[in-house]
């Protein structure tokens, strides 16, 4: 299945279409070996981490064979309900140019906003068991007519407890439905079920899990608005001052845009992906390696073929589709034994990848601040300095003595020197920082009194929060369960509704106590 490409896999060509704008170039693993399977027809298990692309595996052969009619065709079932959004997100991108109708359906949002769509018309629902099941007891959901059942993060479900839900919703749809199962892991009770539930000729596809040393690679986010992405890479830049770095872009589009912006502002900089000539490629190649590149950016496909072994630094501009492309991607520093640093631009509802990252790969992945303007200036003066203090120590200035002896007679050489120290400082500043980017405040750690000891999870401690206080939990930071307590963050914006909404509120069983941390106890 080596090089196949998304035409290859006899996909609805709207849903091509679709795959094609989205930026993808080649579909991960579990994409080219559970699509073939899906549009054969077969009930299929998919062994598979998250983050390897499972939504599109299911979701693209699925789309490609339903039509819109009075019945829903599919049905999706996820632990929680940021997984039902993301989900249904996905398959919002994957079924643009088809027209699909599709329903996010779980707890917390109004049951009778949920039944006048119904009532309107759905495709697809995307949703949790409990309001599911809710919706069925109610006569508001017909499954009957539903060709595919979609089981997705099945060993979570069934963390949650969500087993006999799932065995009351699996009767009120018909024999003849396609049973898709994925899972993580595949306890006793997920093979008690498929047995159950799937057919006897059910394909099993298992994703190895790539192994990944990262001692030598230090990895680290930034939580950037979309609008200040750019700015935010240049201000990495400019401080980091890296050796030589390659910038991942999720899209031939996005490299190109990212590449002319760059150039824009005076960064030796090249793109490499897909669409590009092969001589075109190995140039850009060449260059990088030989030193005459600082920056390369590129897709993961574009990326297989560098291999260079002092890239002192891995920028995901994009986060990738799969977690498995960030194992390729922050591979490519930290070679030859030395330390490499990767960094990952995230917008706050990108969040929770970083989460599943640290847990892929497990490993920390820190929160570092975007630098301010008065850091990057100390940076750039001290880099100078230095410049500066080693062309004096390698002596080979003597050529410029008769120059500087001639201003002496009109001007004072420190104020010379000064005036040439800003002139090397305006060059290092071709373009005007936007100060806006500075405003976003650092985030706030609150003190919950729940932790390990009452069975609580982040995913747990998120629902617990939307449900008590209503607010978007992909803006809620990184969550640190200890054994009696748990310190969470948060921005600025949530802590009052936090504060007054959640504290008291009780949590498996628990009431929590909400506080704002103490900075001696609050150290990460």
């Amino acid at each position: 299945m080596e090089n196949i490409k998304f035409s290859d896999l006899n996909l609805h060509k709207k849903v091509l279409q679709a795959i094609d704008a989205m930026g993808f170039e080649e579909p991960s693993q579990i994409q080219s070996e559970a699509i073939p399977v899906i549009l054969s027809g077969n009930d299929m298990i998919g062994q598979a981490q998250t983050g390897t692309g499972k939504t599109l595996a299911f979701g693209a052969p699925v789309l490609s064979q339903i039509e819109s009619n009075d019945k829903i065709s599919a049905l999706v079932l996820t632990p929680t309900r940021e997984l039902a959004i993301q989900v249904n997100d996905e398959l919002a991108r994957i079924a643009k140019f088809k027209k699909t109708r599709l329903l996010p359906v779980y707890g917390g949002q109004p049951i009778d906003r949920q039944i006048k769509s119904l009532r309107r018309g759905v495709d697809v629902v995307v949703g949790t068991p409990g309001r599911i099941l809710d919706h069925i007891k109610r006569n508001t959901l017909d499954l009957s007519g539903a060709k595919f059942l979609i089981l997705d993060e099945s060993d979570e479900m069934l963390n949650m407890g969500f087993i006999d839900d799932i065995e009351e919703i699996i009767k009120s749809l018909n024999r003849d439905r396609q049973t898709l199962l994925f899972s993580a892991t595949m306890p006793k009770e997920i093979a008690k079920l498929a047995s159950k539930y799937m057919k006897a000729e059910v394909k099993h596809i298992k994703i190895v899990k790539n192994s990944l040393t990262v001692e030598k690679i230090k990895q680290y986010y930034y939580e950037v608005k979309h609008k200040d992405r750019f700015e935010s890479l240049c201000r990495i830049l400019d401080i980091d001052e890296p050796s030589s770095a390659i910038i991942f872009c999720k899209t031939k589009r996005g490299v190109d845009e990212l590449v002319e912006s760059m150039q824009g502002r005076g960064y030796n900089v090249e793109g490499m992906h897909g669409d590009m000539g092969q001589n075109q490629r190995l140039n850009t190649l060449r260059k990088f390696k030989e030193g005459t590149l600082d920056f390369l950016v590129a897709t993961d496909v574009a990326a297989r073929g560098i291999d260079v072994d002092d890239v002192s630094h891995v920028i995901n501009y994009d986060l990738p589709q799969d977690m498995e492309s960030y194992v390729h991607r922050i591979g490519r520093t930290g070679r030859a034994n030395k330390e490499g640093i990767a960094y990952s631009l995230v917008t706050p509802r990108e969040y929770i990848m970083i989460k599943q990252l640290e847990k892929f790969t497990k490993s920390k992945i820190k929160r570092k601040e975007i630098p301010t303007l008065d850091e990057i200036f100390e940076a750039k003066y001290n880099s100078m300095l230095k410049d500066v203090k080693n062309t004096l120590d390698q002596n080979d200035y003597k050529d410029f003595i008769p120059v500087a002896t001639g201003l002496d007679e009109d001007y004072n050489l420190v104020d010379v020197a000064a005036a040439l120290m800003k002139m090397l400082f305006d060059r290092e500043f071709n373009f005007d920082y936007n100060e806006d980017i500075e405003k976003s405040t650092k985030p706030i750690r609150l003190f919950l009194s729940v932790g390990r000891i009452d069975k609580v999870t982040p995913v747990k401690i998120l629902n617990f929060l939307e449900e008590t206080s209503d607010v978007d939990v992909n803006e809620v930071g990184d969550i640190d369960i200890f054994d009696k307590f748990t310190f969470i963050d948060i921005p600025e914006n949530l802590l009052e509704t936090i504060l007054s909404k959640s504290s008291g509120k009780r949590l498996n069983g628990r009431r929590v106590n909400i506080e704002v941390a103490k900075s001696k106890h609050s150290h990460k």
